[in-house]
């Protein structure tokens, strides 16, 4: 697999808008949906990466903890289906109902909110205030596969924390790492280039 970093969009940013189609649901789900939201989590990932799956349990129990919070939370999931086929729709219910995520796991089929995120990896991740100004993106925490690190999404709960609590996120960010996005051949971002093959 390729190892890839976050590309670290710059804070402040504002969240670019979406409209996909729920995989579980079959509903479309938009940046809209969430305006009365204090806080918004948006992560990038897909069911096939080792990464996702090392922390999928605490993205679950994430989900659980903030959403009851008040906090939106969406999964999005750009993988090109064609090399990957268990990243489509029909997988990504399937693995959104085995999990017990009770987030929307959104599939991007165009790519083109991945690209509008600036979106490198999987898992990636980035949180909005309530004026959906970007405050965090980086790592859930410092934990690896294979690393002897424990999963507890420290730095994604901190940033959450501090957003809901209407208290500054702490400056200091690390990027997230795990497998590149697969993109469509010749689709690829400016921002990234060309992908290794994973």
């Amino acid at each position: 697999m390729a190892l890839t970093p976050s590309t670290m969009l710059p804070l402040g940013t504002k969240a670019p808008d979406f409209s996909l189609r729920d995989t579980v649901s079959g509903r479309t789900v938009t940046l809209a949906d969430f305006d009365k939201s204090p806080a918004l989590l948006v992560m990038f990932i897909c069911n096939h990466c080792p990464f996702v799956k090392h922390v999928a349990d605490e993205l679950a129990q994430l989900g659980r903890d903030y959403g009851a919070k008040g906090a939106a939370i969406v999964a999005i999931s750009s993988n090109d289906v064609k090399s990957h086929p268990n990243d489509g729709p029909e997988p990504m219910a399937a693995e959104a109902r085995e999990r017990g995520y009770t987030f929307p796991y959104l599939f991007d089929a165009t790519q083109e909110v991945a690209k509008a995120y600036h979106a490198a990896c999987t898992p990636d991740f980035y949180v909005f205030d309530g004026a959906r100004k970007l405050v965090y993106r980086g790592q859930l925490d410092a934990s690896r596969p294979d690393s002897g690190i424990p999963v507890t999404g420290a730095d994604l709960r901190a940033a959450l924390d501090a957003v809901l609590a209407g208290k500054p996120v702490a400056a200091e960010q690390r990027p997230s790492i795990g497998c590149n996005i697969k993109w469509t051949a010749g689709l690829e971002p400016e921002y990234f280039g060309t992908p290794a093959k994973a």
